[in-house]
């Protein structure tokens, strides 16, 4: 039984919905409904509900304002050939909300409420799920923060869950050079860097405007302790490709955010003769690597940006091209397996799609 009863929200009439469907951009569309919820000690998790998407009313002393009590997760819905619409994986992306909010001292949204109060969404906006043209999707933000009135350090009472939806391209449509930033860390031993927490990505912005300033697209980052070991790409995972048929990403180690499109890819791996490892990866060896030609690809993956060829990497001392500097066979080839099995052109040998309507 849907625990996210739709009210009586006004419908976008089909002919605005298609107009904004010829170029939804990211983010700039929004579909009718966004799911809410509310936890409170006295009552646990109530008011379940699709309510028309828009402004929520607030205290200037609200909780998360002051003391960033935040977490947020992005997952897609995508229209098949039969017209069907599925999510991929939803059930990743509700365990993974589960433990940030256990990291940021906030009371874990149950996973089966969490995944029906994303289905519920896009069963009742399934008009704003766009066409597959050109990787178009709808993208799903469900939400967390701590709404209570709160000037006083601890963790809030009182919490708000909020899934927005909205039609988008990918986030990264060219290749990417990277910013091997020298004097910014994204996360630390013991710090937020596993949980999908908004201050995450706010400390992020000043390396991304330095990446942008000196001629790259996103940041690569290091480890904060003795800024040598390759940690993430961006707001991504970092993957490198070997000329002996290695499939490698950093290990996971309490800093790195366990991203649900590079477990498929770890997954996928075997069927494109790739072995998967996961272990350390220095700068070192990766420029090394690049260099000498026994590192022949590398990408960085996510949600919103898919897979996105990484063709270059730069730093203060650094500047070197990735193969020929063009998108590299086995990273298409990723690409076109996982979008494939998303969008219903590759068979789901790994039963990761969850239809909707």
């Amino acid at each position: 039984m849907a625990l996210f009863i739709a009210g009586n929200t006004p419908r976008t009439p089909h002919r605005e919905i298609a107009e904004a469907l010829k170029d939804p951009g990211f983010g700039r569309w929004f579909t009718d409904d966004m799911a809410r919820a509310d936890w409170s000690p006295e009552q646990g998790w109530h008011g379940f509900v699709l309510a028309p998407t828009g402004a929520i009313p607030m205290h200037p002393g609200l909780a998360a304002l002051h003391y960033g009590q935040e977490i947020f997760e992005g997952l897609k819905a995508y229209r098949h050939p039969d017209s069907s619409v599925w999510l991929f994986r939803p059930g990743m992306n509700a365990a993974r909300f589960a433990r940030s909010a256990t990291r940021m001292a906030m009371p874990p949204l149950p996973e089966e409420v969490f995944i029906d109060s994303v289905v519920e969404l896009v069963a009742h906006n399934l008009a704003w799920v766009p066409e597959p043209t050109g990787g178009a999707s709808m993208y799903l933000r469900p939400f967390m923060f701590g709404s209570e009135t709160l000037i006083g350090v601890r963790a809030a009472n009182a919490y708000t869950y909020i899934v927005l939806g909205m039609p988008v391209m990918p986030f990264y449509p060219d290749p990417l050079r990277l910013w091997i930033t020298p004097n910014y860390s994204r996360s630390m031993a013991g710090g937020t860097g596993e949980a999908k927490c908004g201050g995450n990505y706010a400390t992020a912005l000043i390396a991304e405007n330095q990446a942008h300033d000196m001629g790259c697209q996103q940041v690569l980052w290091l480890d904060s302790a003795t800024r040598s070991l390759v940690e993430e790409g961006g707001t991504m995972n970092f993957f490198a490709v070997t000329a002996d048929g290695e499939l490698l990403t950093p290990a996971l180690n309490g800093q790195i955010l366990a991203g649900v499109t590079r477990d498929s890819l770890l997954a996928l791996a075997p069927h494109h003769d790739l072995t998967p490892v996961e272990r350390e990866l220095t700068l070192d060896e990766l420029l090394d690597g690049i260099a000498s030609g026994r590192i022949t690809e590398t990408f960085a993956c996510g949600t919103a940006a898919v897979i996105s060829p990484v063709v270059g990497l730069r730093s203060p001392d650094v500047e070197i091209t990735v193969g020929d500097g063009t998108p590299g066979a086995t990273t298409r080839a990723l690409r076109e397996h996982l979008t494939g099995i998303q969008f219903g052109t590759r068979d789901d040998i790994f039963h990761w799609m969850h239809r909707v309507g």
